[in-house]
């Protein structure tokens, strides 16, 4: 994934056959990179945004998105996502665009309790986290 020019959907941010991770800290996303390494994850397959490049995306993708996209939940990721970086969290965004790939990544989320998490599939993405923030707890999975 080239996040000079990120994927979008009716413009706004949708990596499909990617799991977006936030974390609180820089040591938390290093220690996720680590594991993510050993289970055979190379580095190219992972982008990192700084808190500040993922506000200014945000920013960006907030100034005009389809209206199309108020039907989808891309745009309130959007905008969590948003919150997140003015928390000063950073993103991972790994490349898992198989079944077992993305299962991989998901164990592992389960396992680091990141501030936030989402695999991005064609048409569905799935929360990977318990309660992401200002989400009801018992929606785990969003038709797009």
């Amino acid at each position: 994934m080239d996040k000079s020019n990120p994927p979008t959907s009716f413009g706004v941010f949708k990596p499909v056959g990617h799991t977006l991770i936030a974390f609180y800290t820089a040591d938390e996303m290093r220690s996720a990179q680590e594991k993510l390494s050993g289970l055979g994850f190379e580095p190219p397959s992972m982008v990192i945004y700084t808190a500040s490049e993922m506000q200014a995306q945000v920013d960006a993708e907030l100034l005009a998105p389809s209206p199309m996209a108020n039907f989808g939940y891309e745009l309130e990721l959007v905008r969590m996502h948003g919150d997140l970086a003015q928390q000063g969290c950073s993103f991972l965004v790994v490349d898992a665009p198989t079944e077992a790939l993305a299962g991989q990544v998901s164990e592992l989320v389960r396992a680091i309790q990141p501030a936030t998490a989402q695999h991005y599939g064609r048409f569905m993405i799935e929360d990977l986290t318990e309660s992401p923030p200002g989400r009801m707890q018992d929606r785990d999975a969003h038709p797009v």
